[in-house]
């Protein structure tokens, strides 16, 4: 099963967590959270990996019906948006929202999924094309 949407980019790391930041902005989800994955395993593990960050992506407004369906679906909340690099290219991969009903096997979920899913393509086409 796809969990993911993905697209690769030939821009930086760096310059692509801003990138990312604004497209998502641009379609309503602030960033709650920032997790450095790299930096985190390099803390406790002393393991060294590529970059790597989630990025905890909320839409406040689709949060909110979603929990007025379901309070269970804080558990699936924030969507999460990673940039890391692979083989020289930086990649950015969202969690599709559809999980958001499909887990709890909700159909009153689905329309809420669909257009957060809609949103989040919405700004990884921005980023495909600047």
């Amino acid at each position: 099963m796809d969990f993911t949407r993905r697209i690769e980019l030939d821009t930086s790391y760096d310059d692509t967590i801003g990138r990312v930041t604004d497209a998502l902005k641009d379609q309503g989800f602030g960033i709650l959270t920032e997790i450095d994955v790299r930096q985190t395993l390099k803390d406790k593990l002393d393991v060294d990996i590529e970059p790597q960050i989630i990025l905890g992506a909320c839409n406040p407004g689709l949060a909110h019906r979603a929990l007025e369906v379901d309070p269970r679906i804080g558990a699936l909340l924030p969507c999460n948006v990673v940039v890391r690099t692979e083989n020289g290219r930086t990649v950015v991969e969202a969690l599709d929202p559809k999980l958001i009903a499909e887990v709890p096997d909700n159909p009153a979920l689905v329309p809420i999924a669909e257009e957060a899913g809609q949103r989040i393509q919405a700004a990884l086409d921005a980023l495909a094309n600047p």
